[in-house]
């Protein structure tokens, strides 16, 4: 596992249920509404500033989905996905990377096909059974409460970037 997380250049996230609790809340006038982690938000842009490329895949469309990966600096952003491969196999063709060197962290039976074409597939702790069956590493907090910092500061560790990156948060500048 702590191998297959030295070689992550590029972490895709879900996001009901990864990005958030997986409770989504309508107003009167039908705006959802989405609630993200602060710790999570840390923990991706320590990633970037790792020179970890930060990659969201949504089935669902939320301009709230938008508006925090603008706030953290993730410049790519799928929403309505119904094929999340085919997505995936663009990013590969684009970015010029290896499906080896790519993370993606979901939660339910729909980030299957894709967990299985990555090189560290990751589900978080309240998955379904059978996301967490076939993966290589289930975090031990759940979606939306801090699961991506959780896998955020392992790839960071592993890939011996953690001091680097952590040093540029904390010193003033």
């Amino acid at each position: 596992m702590i191998n297959k997380a030295k070689r992550v250049r590029m972490l895709i996230l879900d996001v009901d249920g990864v990005m958030t609790d997986g409770g989504i809340v309508y107003s009167n006038k039908g705006d959802e509404f989405k609630t993200f982690n602060v710790k999570d938000g840390l923990g991706i842009r320590m990633l970037i500033q790792g020179e970890i490329k930060v990659v969201i895949i949504s089935g669902r469309k939320s301009r709230a989905v938008d508006y925090r990966a603008e706030d953290l600096g993730i410049k790519d952003v799928y929403q309505g996905v119904k094929d999340k491969v085919s997505v995936f196999e663009e990013i590969l063709k684009k970015d010029k990377i290896t499906s080896e060197k790519v993370g993606f962290i979901g939660d339910d039976l729909v980030d299957s096909p894709l967990l299985s074409k990555v090189g560290f597939a990751v589900s978080v702790y309240d998955a379904v059974d059978e996301i967490k069956k076939n993966v290589d590493y289930v975090t031990k907090h759940s979606g939306g409460k801090g699961a991506i910092r959780e896998v955020s500061d392992l790839i960071l560790k592993a890939q011996g970037k953690w001091e680097r990156c952590l040093s540029q948060i904390t010193s003033p500048q």
